[in-house]
This record gives structure tokens, C-alpha cells and sequence, in this order.
């Protein structure tokens, strides 16, 4: 699977994305490569692997009735609120199947406390999480597929599951049946055609040492074969029904080969030559239909041209029935522009007048009130009543002015009495 080989980071990036260091503020430059955007395809897939591994059809989806999510299911954007939902679940599945106690939760429960509760359970099995909670409200991304692949990676851990070495089943060539005449061969032909794959093949080589053996030896056999062996004593008659008695037990039966080139050959000639003979009887069949559309669509041509010479007063009196009704939807147009404007103004009048009738109402409410004639009559009574006691303020103080200069003025001419009267005793003196 592709989870061997691709090691995914908390930020949902390869291994292999290069980074490079700014050279003035220090800050770390992540360059994500074009395949960065479809990486988590990929792991997506993978989780799908690794949810069936842990049966998740049998003890998820049956008991709570769910569908099986896509292989591309949370790495695509089809329905927010069911991905989350779908992602909450599989997350809390997954963190009770690593050995960690975890409530399901509800379809109505608070997203942010749920996100923030799988966070930290990530973080408590030893996963980093470098990216903000927001990122699983929607339920589809990279950063979902990651919390969910790392989730189903530490289940597989906690019930002691280890990867092994895939085993590939051998494919057995089937034994074609092949005619008398290709499977009889003599030997000769074997051994043209043995000489003719060993040129061709480049990939088979030559031992030297082993070759130079076998000459030695064949050298010295004829070298000790050639002292015994100077006459033939055998008679020719004799050889040759030894050789048609034998012959039967010499076939030689060789099992062709599908891959082999000669085969292929063989069958594209017998295609070309199927395609030629099948050619040449559906070409006349394809003249004669060529000829019948042709034929068709010459009537159709003229039977076109006559309908439109005998229909060409009912076009024209259909055009001029269409720049009628173009005309009136115009005008139309143009009185419905001037209803609403009028309607505007009708409206704004109507407001006015409201307006006018609550000021009437306010004042007519305002006139037959006597509530404000009583104020006025007690104002004045307060103001009468104030007027006399002012009155007779004035008057004390009249009174007690006059009483003053009564007084005044008797001191007055009390002292001019006492000053003239001592004058007059001295003079009589």
C-alpha cells in the first residue's frame, strides 16, 4: 500500500517538500510540489484500506446505519454538516478501537468542543497537531484525512497489527491445443528455429570456458571414434526400416507460446486478412446506404423549398405578427415604467396626508381639552392671590416708612427747640 511509503507530517505535507530558510527575517519558506494538492487522495485511499482492516462496515456503519463513505470521500466538498458528522464518528470509533474511552458523539453537540476533545486525544497518543481547529469544521481536507489516517494507524498498532511482505500468486500458462501439422516438427526445423531465437535473443550470453570444454571433448571422442569407425557394416534396407519403425517416437511436440512474436504475427495477419474480406462486403452495403441518404436528403432539400414557397405569405404574416407584439411589449414596457412612477408618487402623497391628518388630530385633541384652560384659571387665582399678599406687604412697608420719618422728623424739631432755648436764656442774662 502507498501508507508504507508515504510519510505524512501534522501538516499534512510529504518528507519529501522541500524547505528553504529566508535569508533576512529567518522564517522557514515551505515550497509544496505540484502533487501536494492530490497527496491527500492518497491518503484517503489509504484510510479506506485501513478502516477495512479494522471491520469498520460490521462495527460502525451496520449498527449505526450508515453508508460507507466514498474513497474520496473526506478529500472532496459534497455535504459539510454530514462529512463533520461523519468525520466525529469515525474519529471517536477510532480513538476507542486504540484503547482510549471516548463518547460518540451527537448529531446536536457543540462542534468546537468536539473538535477540540479529538485534538487532544491525537496529542495524548503521541501525534502532533500544528494547525488550527477550524480547519475540521468542514469536515473534507488534508487536515482531515490526516487526523483520521493517524487515528486509524494507532488502532492498528493497539491490536498488535504489522504489515507484511505482499505475497503475489503465480500464473499458471494456459495449455493451448495445437493442429497436427504445427505440433509435428523434425528436427532440423527445431534446430533452425533454436539458432534463430538464440540470434535474436541479445539477452542470453555465451560461457566461453564451457564451449571451449565441450569442443576438447568432442575433438577427443571423434580423435578415439575415428580408429574404431573406418568401415560401415550396416545394411541400407535394414537401416531404413529401423528408421520408419522409429520415426513415430520421434516427433517432437513444442507447446507455443502466447508472448512469443511469431504468434503475434500470425494472428494480426489473419485479422488483416478477416478485416479485408469483411471490408469488402460491408463497402457495398455502405454504397447502397450512402446512396439512399443521399437520395433522402435531395427529397428532403426540395420538399423544403416547396413548403417554404407555399408557406411564404403565412411567414411574413407571422413576422409582421411578431414586430406587433414587439411593439406592444414596448409599450407595454414603457406604461409600466409610468405606473410605477406614478404608484411612487401616490405613495408619497399618501404619507403626507397621513401625516397632515395626525397633525389635525393632535390639534383638535389639543383644542377640546380643558385641561389646559383649569391650568390657566389656577394660574391666575395663584397670581390674584399673590397680588394681595404683595399688596400688603407694600402697605407695612409704606406704613413703617411713614412711622420712620414721623419720628425723623420730631427728632428733628426737637433738637431745634433745645438749641433755640438755651440762645435766649443767655441773652437775658
Amino acid at each position: 500500500m502507498a501508507a508504507a511509503a508515504a510519510v505524512v507530517t501534522p501538516s499534512g505535507l510529504e518528507d519529501g517538500v522541500s524547505r528553504s530558510r529566508g535569508e533576512g527575517a529567518g522564517e522557514v519558506v515551505v515550497e509544496r510540489g505540484p502533487g501536494a494538492a492530490y497527496h491527500m487522495f492518497v491518503v484517503m485511499e489509504d484510510l479506506v484500506e485501513k478502516l477495512k482492516l479494522l471491520h469498520y462496515e460490521e462495527e460502525l456503519l451496520r449498527k449505526n446505519n450508515l453508508k460507507p463513505p466514498s474513497r474520496h470521500y473526506f478529500a472532496l466538498p459534497t455535504n459539510p454538516g454530514e462529512q463533520f458528522y461523519m468525520f466525529c464518528t469515525l474519529a471517536a470509533w477510532l480513538i476507542n478501537k486504540a484503547g482510549r474511552p471516548f463518547e460518540q458523539p451527537q448529531e446536536y453537540d457543540d462542534p468546537n468542543a468536539t473538535i477540540s476533545n479529538i485534538l487532544s486525544e491525537l496529542r495524548s497518543l503521541g501525534r502532533t497537531a500544528d494547525f488550527p481547529p477550524s480547519k475540521l469544521k468542514s469536515g473534507y481536507g488534508e487536515h482531515v484525512c490526516y487526523v483520521l489516517d493517524c487515528l486509524a494507524e494507532e488502532a492498528l498498532k493497539y491490536i498488535g497489527f504489522t504489515w507484511k511482505r505482499p505475497t503475489y500468486p503465480v500464473e499458471e500458462l494456459e495449455e493451448e491445443t495445437i493442429p497436427e501439422d504445427d505440433a509435428e516438427l523434425t528436427l532440423n526445423k527445431v534446430d533452425e528455429e533454436f539458432v534463430e531465437e538464440e540470434t535474436d535473443n541479445e539477452e542470453n550470453f555465451i560461457d566461453l570456458n564451457v564451449l571451449k570444454a565441450q569442443t576438447y571433448r568432442l575433438d577427443m571422442n571423434e580423435s578415439a571414434k575415428q580408429e574404431d569407425i573406418l568401415e560401415s557394416t550396416t545394411d541400407a534396407a535394414e537401416w531404413n526400416l529401423e528408421v520408419e519403425r522409429v520415426l513415430p517416437q520421434l516427433k517432437v511436440t513444442i507447446r507455443t507460446d502466447n508472448k512469443d512474436w511469431r504468434i503475434h504475427v500470425d494472428q494480426m495477419h489473419q485479422h488483416k486478412s478477416g478485416i479485408e474480406s469483411a471490408l469488402k462486403e460491408t463497402k457495398g452495403f455502405l454504397d447502397k446506404l450512402h446512396n439512399e441518404i443521399s437520395r433522402t436528403l435531395e427529397k428532403i432539400s426540395s420538399r423544403e423549398k416547396y413548403i417554404n414557397n407555399q408557406l411564404e405569405h403565412l411567414v411574413q404574416e407571422y413576422r409582421a405578427a411578431q414586430a406587433q407584439l414587439s411593439e406592444a411589449r414596448e409599450r407595454y414596457q414603457q406604461g409600466n415604467g409610468g405606473v410605477t412612477e406614478r404608484t411612487r408618487l401616490l405613495s408619497e402623497v399618501t404619507e403626507e396626508l397621513e401625516k397632515v391628518k395626525q397633525e389635525m388630530e393632535e390639534k383638535g385633541s389639543s383644542m377640546t381639552d380643558g385641561a389646559p384652560l383649569v391650568k390657566i384659571k389656577q394660574s391666575l387665582t395663584k397670581l390674584k392671590q399673590e397680588t394681595v399678599q404683595m399688596d400688603i406687604r407694600i402697605g407695612v412697608v409704606e406704613h413703617t416708612l411713614l412711622q420712620s420719618k414721623l419720628k425723623e422728623k420730631s427728632n428733628m424739631t426737637r433738637d431745634m427747640h433745645a438749641t433755640i432755648i438755651p440762645e435766649s436764656a443767655i441773652g437775658s442774662y
